[in-house]
């Protein structure tokens, strides 16, 4: 598939579907019990939908569920504090949880979420993200399953979004020439 106009591949389909399988080979090394899988909304639904899958061909059988952050509110710049947009509705006490989140970066949206589902009685909860940006953390976190190291650039596809283009897109990209409207583009 060839990428729209100022699109740059930087994780292909074949790259992101060998990876999904890798992690869920790394997560059935855990030995989750009672495994529920909560994705964060909206970005990370592909990710989260392709690594359930790779779940199962692992031998595993996970329930799932979703929560809706934010810490954008009305802006495009990251407010600093996580809001629910929408609450998992699961009883999570005594299960081992495996967070899935699209991309670590600041660290605040899966560290608030980490914390929640602790707070709530989770055995464990482990975090897969396909993304991380070590270097741009406000928060001490690290995700125990990283699909890629990413390199400081805003990144679209694969779910992930520039006022909501581009989620639909296979692969992981960069948008060349940002330059057209860079409001758009303050904060991934």
């Amino acid at each position: 598939m060839t990428p729209p106009p100022r699109i740059r591949v930087l994780f292909d389909e074949t790259a992101i579907a060998r990876r999904n399988e890798e992690l869920a080979q790394e997560v059935a090394k855990q030995k989750p019990e009672n495994l529920l899988v909560v994705a964060v909304l909206k970005g990370s639904f592909m990710f989260a939908a392709d690594l359930i899958r790779a779940l199962h061909r692992a031998g595993l059988e996970p329930q799932v569920e979703f929560v809706h952050l934010s810490s954008y509110l009305d802006g495009t710049v990251s407010s600093g504090q996580v809001a629910i947009l929408r609450d998992v509705e699961s009883d999570v006490r005594g299960r081992d949880i495996l967070l899935v989140d699209d991309i670590l970066e600041s660290g605040r949206t899966v560290a608030f979420a980490k914390d929640l589902l602790m707070a709530r009685g989770a055995k464990r909860v482990l975090t897969a993200v396909l993304l991380e940006k070590p270097h741009k953390r406000a928060v001490t976190i690290d995700a125990e399953f990283v699909g890629f190291t990413c390199p400081d650039v805003f990144v679209v596809g694969y779910g992930m979004d520039v006022a909501h283009s581009y989620r639909q897109l296979p692969y992981v990209g960069v948008i060349d020439h940002m330059d057209t409207e860079p409001h758009l583009f303050d904060e991934q």
